[in-house]
Parts: structure tokens; sequence; C-alpha cells
């Protein structure tokens, strides 16, 4: 199915769809695509998987770019090949994230590589300004320790309002100076 015809039939309430983990609806794009930045910056997406939100996200709002990264290209049905990059493995960091101003990870899987990415790509002089976390709230507590000593303390929530469903949330985290 073209991503286009996904878009059409999501609504302002979030539905799950077997080709992402987190819930979708109009509402949460509208949402993330205004706190997400415009071209010519982007939005690198790490373990962007089937690549769904990225491409709904970028189809919603053309201003936007978001790009993927996953372990294998394989998993990529929705991104275009010149915004999908490939990771070494799953501890892998991409390169691509030193130009990104924004990262997004969604329903991540380990901390640590989430640390890791702040750790390499979030100094106080490089291009990223923002970090978008999306994944279920009895996981945010395994996680708000990557941000809280980090230049990117500054954080913003997302619930239901806007467009997750009510087990999910969303943080975006912004760099502080």
């Amino acid at each position: 199915m073209k991503v286009s015809q996904i878009a059409s039939g999501l609504s302002p309430l979030p539905v799950q769809f077997p080709d992402c983990c987190l819930s979708l609806s109009t509402t949460l794009l509208g949402t993330l695509t205004q706190l997400l930045p415009e071209r010519p910056k982007f939005t690198l997406s790490v373990g962007s998987g089937s690549g769904l939100l990225e491409a709904l996200l970028s189809h919603h709002d053309a201003s936007r770019s978001v790009e993927g990264v996953e372990v294998s290209s394989n998993v990529n049905r929705y991104i275009d090949e010149e915004d999908m990059h490939v990771a070494g493995g799953a501890w892998d960091l991409n390169a691509r994230a030193q130009q990104a101003s924004a990262l997004m990870f969604v329903y991540p899987r380990e901390p640590r590589l989430v640390s890791r990415y702040i750790e390499t790509y979030g100094s106080e002089i490089g291009n990223l300004e923002q970090i978008v976390w999306l994944g279920p709230k009895a996981d945010w507590a395994d996680y708000e320790t990557c941000f809280r000593n980090s230049h990117y303390s500054e954080v913003l929530f997302l619930g239901d309002e806007d467009g997750l469903a009510p087990y999910e949330t969303g943080v975006i985290a912004r760099r502080h100076i």
C-alpha cells in the first residue's frame, strides 16, 4: 500500500498499524511536523524499521525531511532509497547523525544506544538541536537518565492530546545552552 493511501485512511484518533510499533493518527503527524526542523535541515530516525512513520511525516508536510537508519535496509518499505541509511549492527552509530538537526527514536530497544548517540553527536557545538523519543509510558523511566545529564535535559512531554495512544508518550528533548 502506498503512503498516500495509508495517510488518507488515518483519523485524528490513534490506530495501530502492522508496519509500525507506534500508534498513528493525523493529530500525531500534525504535532510532530510542527516540532521537527524544516528543510534543508533534517531529522534522522534511528531504528526506523519499515519507515512508515517517517514517510508519513514527510508526506504530511513536505517541508520536513525525515531520513531513516536501520541495521538492514531490507525492512524498509516506505522511505525513499536515498534517505535510507544502514548501520553496521545493533550497536553501530550512523555518521549521518552528525549532520542531523534532530534525532528520533521510536520504541527503541536499548537505552545505551540512545546515550551513545547523545554522547557522540550531541555536543554544544554540533548541529543536533533536539531529540524525539516515542514509546510506551512504562519505558520512559529507563530512558530518562539518557537525557538528564546531557545537553538535552529540557523536555516537553506529548500525550493523548497530541495524538498518541493512552499507553504511549513522546518526549521532545531540546538542547539547552
